[in-house]
């Protein structure tokens, strides 16, 4: 009989102690602990394998890592947050960091346009992709054999895809010019021939770029151009 207990004591240990997790879902989080703020450029790295992905703006993210490597939290103004993964029974690890901004004195920034600032916002603002006047909603009812020719027409797929291209490149011009602007301004330094790859590392939402204030606009690309020298020294690998 003890040797029956001790067995099944040995297989309850095992069974609840031993598990354990080849990946660990983190979810975690940073909250301003003395307002309300938009964490556009957290950026979470994993030091132990040498990737890392951008956070949302409420301050919260999501990522795959394994058991015990260290992550660290990055953010503009903010103290750097550094943690270890630890797994709880559902391979899983839930987290929340209360933080607050460093105290530090602003130089005033000086913006000398190429374009002027209130050009680049109108454009910013006309930013549309082009209407290809497709029948849609009630107009497919009425007119049926008309909406299958469109969803079939190599032509109508192809003046979206036209559309599609060329509202891309309207978004690539607004922000060429702002980055000259920023760099005539000593705002950033980067060369001509890095835009397109400072684009692409940007990634930014078109409704933000259309309706962003200049400041927020600043401030926004600044931070992303210091990850982006930080991407550049040390060749972090960033998930899209």
């Amino acid at each position: 009989m003890k040797t029956i207990f001790t067995t099944f004591f040995l297989f309850f240990v095992l069974s609840v102690f031993g598990q354990s997790c080849d990946e660990v879902l983190v979810m975690g989080g940073v909250r301003d602990t003395l307002r309300v703020q938009k964490f556009y450029n957290l950026l979470v790295i994993n030091k132990t394998t040498g990737q890392a992905v951008f956070g949302q703006p409420n301050g919260h993210f999501t990522v795959y890592a394994n058991p015990d490597d260290t992550i660290v939290l990055s953010c503009k103004n903010y103290p750097m947050i550094q943690f270890r993964v630890e797994a709880d029974s559902n391979c899983q690890q839930r987290i929340l960091f209360k933080v607050e901004p460093i105290t530090q004195e602003l130089e005033e920034v000086r913006v000398v346009p190429i374009k002027s600032l209130e050009q680049i916002k109108e454009e910013r603002a006309q930013l549309a992709m082009r209407e290809t006047r497709l029948v849609t909603g009630i107009n497919v009812l009425q007119s049926p054999i008309t909406a299958l020719y469109q969803a079939l027409s190599r032509k109508e797929r192809s003046k979206r895809k036209v559309a599609e291209m060329e509202y891309q490149d309207n978004i690539r011009k607004v922000l060429k010019d702002l980055l000259r602007t920023y760099v005539d301004a000593d705002i950033i330094t980067l060369s001509e021939e890095e835009f397109d790859e400072f684009i692409a590392f940007l990634n930014v939402d078109d409704n933000f770029l259309k309706t962003a204030k200049e400041s927020e606009l600043i401030t926004f690309i600044k931070d992303k151009f210091e990850h982006f020298k930080y991407y550049k020294k040390y060749g972090v690998e960033m998930d899209k």
